[in-house]
């Protein structure tokens, strides 16, 4: 019997653990998914935001994979610590696939960053997600004004939970405290800001359309920066762009002419460099910005003129990127792990037994589905190698090696439990479910114990 352990619980994770135990090639597999969380699904429980049920309900498909009897779930169990190392885990598996993502946000790289008041989407995220590493003093909604530098999905997001109402939200499983403080914040316009223009801007139609569809929300766009864009001048530019590029730039040439008004509003700024967050007494009072233009050759370049807008809170959306492991070879720069065709390199050769999946080896790209085929690439380099790995001797009972660590693994039971616990707890609130947003109240509902 081929033991094999999936480092990781998101979709890259799941879809491998799928591809190695329902092919027939390699018989017997036995797969243990490990996550550092009591709670499986990654990012699709941690970071789709709690309003998109639709994709949230992909959490079904996960569940099925993670409940195949080749498959155990084992939780709050973190490689590197309590002495659990790549080497050790070789002692306890034929085979390891990490799958752990790309866990960190990308700066901005300007004065003013740590500020109080500014933050990354990440943080964000996390915090209306019930992520139990997120803050919980808040984000400074106080208002009137925040700033989401980015121009893709995570963008959109968190744009959009700003000017959300919580009565909007309470139907969701966002956390009562992220929901209590979304209910008070005096947030009432978001600028949203992209250094180049709407054509090359990442966001899907679908995310971006849905701005528009918030009641009491207004979106405004400057007809003078969709100027600036050679698509909104060029025919031949604008024919040349991907579909969904061209479809965008009708939705954002629709709001730059909505001439209508709001309680709220979401501003889409184009052509904006950020340059420095500015404060005072410690504290985000706005953000400095430098006009961009086309510079011809697809990127953009500086003006030499600049403008300020005023905010209380900056978030920036500007991408992910992969942290080190330790004891796993790193690309600092592409922040991956080295790998051919999902087998770990060390030092450019193949290091038998350990494999990569998902954004940890092929950077932060893609939408969720984009895991599958990249999850198969490398189950099927580990079913080709599986005959020489079977030959390697490992640990009878790899569970009670991690509980002789120091670990203590939440079984699927354990995460049921807490699906239990956050049912209770939303009826105890007048809700339908509401997260469990700490480490605490997670491991005490995994082991059907009251909350602290």
């Amino acid at each position: 019997m081929l033991r094999v352990a999936v480092v990781g619980s998101g979709p890259s994770g799941v879809y491998t653990a799928q591809a190695l135990v329902r092919q027939t090639a390699v018989p017997g597999i036995r797969v243990h998914v490990l996550d550092r969380l009591p709670c499986p699904y990654g990012l699709v429980r941690y970071g789709v935001a709690p309003d998109h049920e639709k994709i949230k309900s992909l959490q079904g498909n996960l569940r099925t994979v993670l409940e195949d009897e080749g498959v155990s779930f084992l939780g709050d169990v973190e490689v590197g610590a309590h002495g659990l190392t790549p080497a050790g885990l070789l002692e306890l598996y034929h085979a390891v696939v990490y799958c752990v993502g790309a866990a960190r946000d990308r700066r901005l790289g300007v004065p003013g960053e740590e500020l109080r008041g500014s933050f990354s989407a990440t943080e964000f995220v996390s915090w209306y997600s019930a992520h139990p590493d997120a803050a919980r003093d808040g984000f400074g909604l106080d208002g009137p004004g925040a700033v989401v530098v980015g121009a893709g999905n995570v963008a959109v997001d968190v744009a959009r939970l700003l000017v959300r109402r919580a009565a909007e939200l309470a139907p969701t499983d966002v956390p009562q405290g992220a929901l209590e403080a979304l209910a008070a914040s005096g947030v009432r316009e978001v600028h949203m800001v992209a250094r180049r223009g709407p054509g090359q801007a990442k966001f899907t139609t679908k995310e971006l359309r849905e701005l528009g569809a918030l009641p009491d929300t207004r979106v405004r766009v400057d007809p003078a920066e969709l100027a600036l864009d050679p698509a909104c001048a060029d025919p031949s530019a604008l024919a040349a762009l991907p579909a969904v590029s061209r479809r965008n730039l009708e939705v954002v040439r629709g709001w730059a002419a909505d001439g209508g008004s709001a309680p709220r509003g979401i501003r889409l700024r184009f052509f904006l460099r950020p340059v420095e967050i500015l404060g005072t007494d410690g504290r985000v009072t706005g953000v400095r910005f430098e006009r961009t233009e086309p510079d011809g050759d697809g990127g953009v370049r500086g003006t030499g003129r600049y403008e300020e807008i005023e905010a209380g809170l900056v978030l920036r959306a500007v991408g992910y990127r992969g942290v080190p492991l330790p004891g796993l070879p790193f690309d600092a720069e592409r922040g991956t792990v080295p790998h051919a065709q999902g087998r770990v390199l060390r030092d450019g050769a193949v290091s038998p037994g350990e494999y990569v999946a998902g954004w940890i080896k092929r950077g932060p790209t893609g939408v969720i589905g984009t895991n599958r085929p990249c999850a198969k690439e490398t189950a099927a380099s580990l079913l080709a190698d599986a005959p020489a790995l079977a030959r390697r001797r490992v640990a009878d009972d790899p569970v009670a090696r991690l509980r002789a660590l120091g670990h203590e693994p939440v079984p699927w039971a354990g995460w049921l439990a807490i699906e239990r616990a956050e049912v209770a707890l939303g009826g105890a609130l007048g809700r339908e479910r509401v997260k469990i947003p700490d480490w605490a109240g997670l491991r005490a509902a995994a082991r059907g114990l009251p909350g602290p």
